[in-house]
This record gives structure tokens, sequence and C-alpha cells, in this order.
């Protein structure tokens, strides 16, 4: 008989063990309202966020787009959420709910980034405003600047603004008892170069990992027609059209780290044969989101079953 919590799908990483490799990425669950049935659906693992330290309202709507020709999205969300305060209550009050089942509870990542209007110079404030108001209640962080529809985020992801941010949470996480996983999440669309450049600096800083990778500004080689596209405008493209481009990213990160360096791997899954192809370039964790839109919640069990 066919068990999601069955031993074999357990899965050791960065220090902590998951109840099985299939997670749902950041962007679902925002807000961390959803945990409940997203743990009986099946995840082995939840990123909720991104948060910010203020609420935030997002972009003006529709900021959400199905390319049905493409299998895949276009959002343009602008970090939509109810703020730091607001999900650190929620996840106390799910865990202390959840704390006497006995069962292993589904681990939380979270994934925080930069409110709108905070300057980039200051970005690094914020990043740790989330991380010390999310600390008891997450498991592992995620550290996004790679979103494209926050203004600005992106540059952060240059090497000595990603030093900033990243050595000051490092230097917060040290000072913890128990110190938990600290991951980066980053854009498909990257040069070498640049890919090398965060390579060089999250081994340098010694983060936990990556999480490869985030929404593309890219629209080559789509099926939906131009003009549909320049009806939608901008926003951060996910799904099919950047499940190659993620796994490329994915097989070179763990060849130049000669396999030193954990990898959520997301972008394009929506069934076991693309879960495999992220696990075989080197991921040791699966992340779904738009697969997850277009398959639905049998979407767990088809991966872990076919893995």
């Amino acid at each position: 008989m066919f068990s999601l919590n069955a031993s074999h799908y357990r899965k050791t990483c960065i220090g902590l063990s998951f109840k099985n490799v299939v997670g749902l990425a950041a962007g679902f669950d925002k807000n961390a309202v959803y945990l409940q049935t997203l743990e009986t659906l099946g995840f082995g693992f939840v990123e909720i966020g991104t948060v910010t330290p203020v609420p935030q309202q997002g972009n003006p709507k529709p900021r959400l787009f199905r390319l049905k020709k493409d299998h895949a999205l276009i959002n343009r969300m602008g970090f939509n959420n109810d703020g730091m305060l607001k999900v650190a209550e929620r996840l106390k009050k799910w865990r202390s709910a959840n704390s006497g089942s006995g069962n292993q509870l589904m681990l939380i990542g979270g994934n925080i980034g930069k409110n709108k209007n905070t300057p980039n110079e200051e970005a690094w404030q914020d990043y740790a405003k989330c991380f010390t108001a999310l600390f008891p209640y997450v498991d592992y962080f995620v550290v996004n600047v790679s979103s494209p529809n926050t203004p600005g985020l992106r540059a952060l992801q240059e090497k000595e603004s990603l030093r900033i941010i990243l050595t000051h949470l490092q230097e917060l996480n040290k000072k913890q008892e128990l110190q938990k996983p600290l991951l980066l999440k980053i854009a498909p669309d990257l040069s070498q170069n640049e890919l090398d450049d965060v390579i060089d600096l999250v081994m340098e800083i010694q983060l936990h990992g990556l999480v490869v990778s985030n929404t593309s500004i890219s629209r080559a080689s789509l099926k939906t027609e131009s003009m549909q596209l320049e009806k939608i405008g901008a926003g951060g493209l996910s799904g099919k059209p950047i499940q190659k481009k993620s796994t490329d990213m994915i097989r070179y990160i763990s060849e130049k780290t000669n396999h030193r360096m954990p990898v959520i791997g997301s972008g394009g899954i929506d069934d076991a044969q693309s879960a495999n192809e992220k696990i075989n370039a080197g991921a040791e964790l699966v992340q779904v989101w738009t697969g997850f839109i277009y398959k639905g919640p049998g979407l767990v069990r088809e991966i872990l079953e076919g893995l």
C-alpha cells in the first residue's frame, strides 16, 4: 500500500530530516495559512513567504497569468504578504497545535525579502528583521534577492551587495544556540560569471545551499503569441520554459563544487521524470509550484511513486 509517510521517502539534507524530497516553493502559501492542508497533500516541506518586515499589498491586479500553450505562468505579485509579525504568530500557533501529535512535522522554510520602499543599501536590515522574527518557528531560511517583481531587487545578487546581506545573517545565525540552515535563492537569468561569483561567495560565507531557481524575465522560445505576452507585460516566468535552464544551472553548480553545494531544484517540475532530471543533475530536494497549479493535488504522490 502506498504511503506518503513511508520511511524510505525520507531524505537528510542541510542537516535536516525531510519526510520526502518534494516541497512546495515559496509564493503559494505566502502567509502560512494553508500548512495543515499542504501537509495532508503529502509535501515533505513548504517554503512560506516571501515575508517582509512590514505588510505589503503587492502589485496591482491582475498579476498572475496562465500561458497554457507553454504550461507556464507569469506572475508579478510583488511580495504581497501580511508581514513578519503576523506570519510568525501563525507559525507559532501551527507548531503549538501539532506539537503533541507524535508525528514528525512537515518542515517549514522561511523565504525572506525586503520591503519595496526599503533602499537597497538598507536591505540587509530588512533581511535581518525577518530572520530574527521567524527564527523560532521555521526550520531553515531562504534569502530571496532574485524576484523580478520588486524594483531593483535583483541588483542585490551582485557580489558585494550580496556579501553584506549574507555576512550579517550568518553573524546573527552564529549567535543562536542552535543555528538553522541558510540558503540563497537565485535567478535563472544569471550569466556564467555572475553565477561563478555567487558560488564563490556562498562557499566563502559557508551558506548551507542554494535554491535553483526563481522565475525568469526571459520570453525566449515561447509558444504563446507575442501579442498576448505584450498585453500581460512584465513579470516572472515559471514552469516548463525554464525547466532546462534551471537544470543546467544545477548541473553546473554541482560539478563546479564537486557535489559539495546542496541544491534544492525548482523549475518546470510537473511529474516524476522532470523531478528525476533535477535530482540526476545534482539536486537533493525538489520544489514544485507551477506544476502544482496545472496538475493539482495529486502531483506529490505522482512524483514520489515514480522516483
